[in-house]
């Protein structure tokens, strides 16, 4: 077996061995030949009804988009294996299937969007409701215990600070940005901006300011932080990754702002103490279903009377969430162990009947992540070489790209969501009565 590149034919490289020799191995027996049988079938019913194009290994194409060149261009390089491996694992072995090489595109995002837009329908309704039964659950050892949530976020955040810093713009903010246009599409350039005037909502709308006291739940690289303190706020922030906590640390230092930036390796379980704005970007996704309400009681009990909490949070649709919630995910495996996207619909419901919040600001950037992403993607890919010096090898690499063109697709088919969203305690009078008589 090979892996390809991304373009339309496949290159030799390394053999799939090391941490990557589970992927050497194809599912195999009547289960899996039924199972590919079936994802063959419902794939090609599929794909000829959308604007796509698939390209098979003799040369032939299929597919709706077939008299389209414009249409995005899937390259079939082992058809036969790319369908058992998705009738086995569903979406796990979609991505395995892209990063061992038998399927590659183009423009991987093009692909996906196609797809994403149509995901209700790929699969019918009768084998939906199967779905349980037939694709892997999520490991326990992922749940966001404390324990649980340390492994995760080391994980993913501790894979090299030098390697998040080839894709990352100057501000090394990893989360949506906040670009002043969409089109035409924002440039490089506009990155660094765009995050920063996305900060600058959240600080605002949360009314950060000279002498107020700030508490971030997921420092990220700092870069909230020393905006926050640069206004003249005290800032506590925490995280869970080790590298983060030491690149940031370094930052604050540089910027001169260690009398009003401390940054500790904490769980947001362990904090304590009342701030006039808690802040948490991109971090509940960590959370865990079943951590949702506690994370929003912390929230509360950490917010002082008059204060606001200002979070940016990636959602998906209510019904998806629900079919999905107790299924392992390709995402979950390999990239965000222990991740769970909420619906907006499920965390009004938590907010309501766990604690005495309300919604006071709304704004959606779902696109604006669509366009994030789509940046990280193409200076990742122009630092392939600098990427592989740090010891990243090609399935790896492959990896990657497919899980940022992945989240792109999910924001830019609207699949996928990005809110701002600030709270408050419902009655301010009362609870500063409550505070009062504490």
């Amino acid at each position: 077996m090979t892996i390809s590149s991304c373009g339309t034919q496949p290159t030799t490289s390394a053999p799939i061995a090391g941490r990557w020799a589970h992927l050497a191995e194809v599912p195999r027996g009547v289960r899996a030949g039924a199972g590919r049988l079936v994802v063959d079938a419902l794939f090609r019913r599929a794909v000829q009804r959308l604007p796509l194009r698939v390209e098979l290994p003799d040369g032939t194409t299929f597919g709706g988009g077939v008299h389209d060149p414009t249409s995005p261009l899937m390259v079939l390089h082992d058809p036969d294996d790319f369908a058992t491996r998705v009738g086995a694992t569903g979406l796990i072995g979609f991505g395995e299937s892209y990063m061992t090489g038998e399927w590659s595109a183009p423009d991987p995002a093009a692909v996906l969007t196609v797809l994403a837009s149509d995901l209700g329908q790929l699969v019918p309704a009768p084998l939906q409701m199967l779905r349980s039964l037939v694709l892997p659950g999520q490991p326990a050892r992922t749940r966001a215990t404390r324990a649980g949530a340390r492994s995760n976020a080391a994980h993913h955040y501790d894979l090299s600070n030098d390697f998040f810093a080839l894709f990352l713009d100057e501000t090394m903010t990893y989360s949506a940005a906040l670009f002043d246009r969409l089109s035409p599409a924002p440039l490089w350039g506009d990155l660094a901006v765009a995050q920063r005037a996305k900060i600058d909502r959240l600080l605002d709308a949360a009314g950060v300011g000279a002498g107020t006291s700030v508490l971030e739940i997921g420092t990220g690289w700092g870069e909230l932080a020393i905006r926050a303190a640069q206004r003249g706020a005290t800032v506590r922030s925490v995280t869970l990754s080790a590298q983060q906590q030491r690149l940031a640390c370094a930052r604050v230092a540089e910027a001169g702002l260690t009398d009003r930036v401390s940054i500790e390796l904490c769980d947001y379980r362990e904090v304590d103490g009342r701030y006039d704005a808690v802040i948490s970007v991109e971090m509940i996704e960590a959370v865990g279903y079943d951590y949702l309400p506690g994370y929003l009681t912390v929230l509360e009990r950490d917010l002082a009377p008059g204060g606001r909490i200002a979070l940016q949070v990636i959602t998906m649709p209510h019904d998806r969430m629900q079919a999905g919630r107790a299924t392992h995910t390709w995402v979950q495996k390999y990239i965000f162990p222990g991740g769970f996207l909420p619906s907006e619909e499920v965390l009004a419901q938590l907010i309501s009947r766990h604690t005495e919040l309300e919604l006071v600001d709304r704004a959606a950037m779902g696109q604006h992540y669509a366009h994030t992403l789509r940046l990280w993607q193409d200076r990742f890919t122009a630092a392939a070489d600098q990427v592989g010096a740090l010891g990243f090898d090609e399935v790896f690499q492959r990896m990657w790209r497919l899980y940022l063109a992945y989240s792109e697709a999910g924001f830019r088919s609207g699949y996928l969501d990005t809110l701002q969203l600030i709270l408050r305690h419902r009655d301010p009078a009362a609870e500063l009565d409550a505070a009062v008589t504490r």
